[in-house]
This record gives C-alpha cells, structure tokens and sequence, in this order.
C-alpha cells in the first residue's frame, strides 16, 4: 500500500539535523527511507508548498526543494477537494477541526487507498471520524 507523507514527517527528515532526533523521529526517519525505498512515499502539491514555507535562505530553499524534486505530486481533482470539503464538515459536525492541508490528505489517502504518515496528533482525531489508515514505523 502506498503511503501519503504528511509535512510533519517530511520535516523530521528534511529540515531537523540528525544529532537533534530524538529516538521517537530516528525511527520516523528510518521508516520514511524505507517506504522510499520500496516506493511507496508520496506527496501532494500542497503539503510539498507547506513543507517549502518559511525557509529561511534561498539556498536551503533550493536544497530542499531539490530533495523533493524526485518525488512526484499526486493529482489533484475538483472530486478531491468537494470530498474533502464534505469530510470537514462531517468532522466538523463531531466537534474536530480540520486544517486545510490536513482535511485534503485524508480525503486524498482516501479515495487512493493510502495510508498517511504523520506525526501530527490531529490525524489520530480525523481517524475517530473518517476511515483514514494511519501508518506507523515498523520497529
């Protein structure tokens, strides 16, 4: 199955030197490497805009937009964005707010059969919600 990487996990990896990890983040670095490597890692456009927001220089603009580079977005559809507008709601409706970016992944993940990858503890409420599937490191 493939897996939707959420900006949290992209930050771990791209933005966070690897002396400041933590053993929590060695293994979501560790894990991320190995969907890579299987193939299995993809983004969407608005979370690769997200993760490139707020860089400081251009060159480490440049370098982590070039490290992003191999990794191809996954198409947006007008039915992506109403089914994710429908799932806000929903969430909404349970008392969980939804980012934007967030909402979008779900709905993205999904309509594809994805699972998503984050660190961010919002996912763990959209899945009281919606049917995501949340990927977890492999020990």
């Amino acid at each position: 199955m493939n897996v939707l990487v959420d900006t949290s996990v992209w930050s771990v990896v791209f933005r966070r030197k690897p002396a400041d990890l933590n053993v929590f983040e060695k293994s979501i670095v560790a894990e991320f490497i190995e969907l890579v490597k299987e193939g299995r890692a993809r983004i969407i456009g608005l979370v690769r805009q997200e993760f490139l927001t707020g860089i400081r220089t251009v060159a480490q603009y440049e370098t982590l937009r070039i490290a992003l580079a191999e990794f191809s977005d996954e198409i947006i559809s007008t039915q992506d964005h109403e089914a994710a507008a429908k799932a806000a709601n929903e969430c909404r409706a349970k008392g969980v707010s939804a980012s934007l970016t967030d909402i979008l992944i779900c709905e993205v993940a999904l309509r594809r059969g994805f699972a998503i990858f984050a660190t961010d503890p919002d996912f763990q409420n959209y899945a009281r919600v919606l049917p995501i599937r949340l990927h977890t490191a492999r020990k």
